[in-house]
């Protein structure tokens, strides 16, 4: 596969699948809420797709959508004085009253809609003068504040018309990126990032697929020489988007890992190679395989791991750390971590427990384990395992060290059926 229908493909599988499902559910609650202010059931009208399913950014696999829902200017002396938390609950009371047996509950900004497949978050708001909103917080003595999403998607829109149709592009290859690689950071601050990149240079103004490995490497380099800082200027509207999580050391290891996949253009691996960037979503390589090879690897180990993305939708939102403690004789030699900072050997025959340290991810929640184990020992004894599974309440897995190679344990924070966290760990066993 060339560069072009590698990249070509990828987005092609980042695109969402049910924007008629999505559509279909934004109507039925504008039409409920529309009954109950303004007493018609228009499915379309008072109401603004936001987030990155109205600036066109979002991928498969997005587990929230967002939806202002635009309120009769008459109703504001209704609410304007501390009634901030009876507006929320007006909202929740007309969707239950349409659709008394699904999940709404109030939120301290918005209500929230869970349905199976996804949740839909919608936030009443009163249109000022000059385009902008003011919407609800709830916290404390309640406040109303300003949000600006229209200049917000007129901004990223107009930048990619400029720069070729990139720059929507490259916010679902990022997208990709930080749900491989289990980076919790928000939407708009993806595109925010990849606006002010693109914004930076010229080099991609009417490059295309054949330039996105090109345009990977030097979006991740860009990334990573950023200073820390705890927000950024959105686009168009200028305002604060919070930085929940650091991004430069994860950008500066794929920056590395998109220079291996240039530097293996034309060669069999260079479609895996991409994929540890991105993952699943990367087109798998086509090349021709030797048809003996593949019979004698099928006869001497099975191919047994699972992949979380056949279980549930992937859409990273919080930020999950697992640690390694290395025992023997039932005492506690190291942190795995530790060891691999000092370059001390991690050799069979220990104990590993390994267990959540940092989980941001609001209960309740599930959590599940994979361990895959890699190299010529696992494969002389047919002992791939990776398989999905999970957690016994104590979120912990308890392992032990038996044959060299570079194993890997990973863990998967599952939130109204969608990955929400996670984070994996490498286990180098030497002899």
């Amino acid at each position: 596969m060339s560069i072009a229908e590698m990249f070509s493909g990828f987005l092609e599988n980042l695109a969402i699948k049910d924007g008629d499902t999505i559509s279909l559910r934004y109507g039925e609650l504008t039409a409920a809420i529309n009954k109950r202010f303004r007493d018609t059931e228009s499915k379309t009208a008072n109401t603004l797709q936001v987030g990155s399913f109205g600036r066109a950014t979002g991928i498969e696999g997005i587990s929230d959508l967002d939806i202002l829902y635009i309120m009769p200017k008459a109703e504001w002396e209704t609410y304007r004085d501390g009634k901030q938390l009876r507006l929320l609950q007006h909202v929740k009371d007309a969707i239950l009253a349409r659709y008394p047996s699904t999940k709404v509950r109030v939120d301290r900004l918005l209500v929230t809609v869970t349905y199976t497949d996804f949740h839909v978050e919608v936030q009443p708001v009163f249109e000022q003068d000059d385009g902008s909103f003011k919407y609800p917080d709830t916290r404390g003595q309640g406040a109303w504040k300003i949000k600006k999403p229209r200049e917000e998607m007129k901004a990223i829109t107009e930048l990619n018309a400029e720069k070729n149709e990139n720059l929507k592009r490259l916010c679902k290859m990022a997208r990709a990126w930080k749900n491989k690689h289990g980076l919790g950071i928000g939407g708009l601050l993806i595109d925010t990032l990849a606006y002010n990149f693109l914004e930076s240079t010229e080099e991609y103004d009417s490059k295309s697929f054949l330039y996105y490995d090109f345009l990977s490497r030097d979006f991740f380099q860009y990334l990573g020489d950023l200073p820390e800082q705890d927000y950024y200027a959105a686009p168009g509207s200028g305002q604060r988007v919070k930085v929940r999580k650091r991004f430069q050391r994860k950008a500066k290891k794929a920056h590395r890992l998109a220079l291996d996949a240039i530097k293996a253009e034309g060669t069999k691996g260079v479609n895996e190679k991409w994929k540890r960037i991105y993952g699943r979503p990367f087109p798998s390589g086509t090349e021709s395989v030797d048809e003996g090879v593949v019979k004698m690897a099928a006869a001497s180990w099975t191919d047994s791991e699972q992949f979380i993305e056949d279980y549930y939708p992937v859409d990273i939102k919080f930020t999950l750390r697992i640690e390694c403690e290395v025992k023997q004789n039932g005492f506690r030699e190291h942190f795995l971590s530790e060891m691999l900072s000092r370059h001390i050997p991690l050799l069979a025959n220990k104990r590993l427990r390994f267990w959540v340290e940092q989980n941001s991810v609001p209960q309740p929640y599930q959590i599940e384990w994979k361990v895959l184990n890699r190299g010529d020992g696992a494969q002389r004894r047919n002992c791939i395992r990776g398989q999905i599974i999970s957690d016994r309440g104590n979120e912990e897995k308890m392992e032990n060290t038996s044959f060299r190679g570079d194993h890997v344990v990973e863990c998967y924070a599952i939130k109204d059926g969608f990955v929400v966290a996670k984070d994996r760990i490498h286990v180098p066993i030497e002899t």
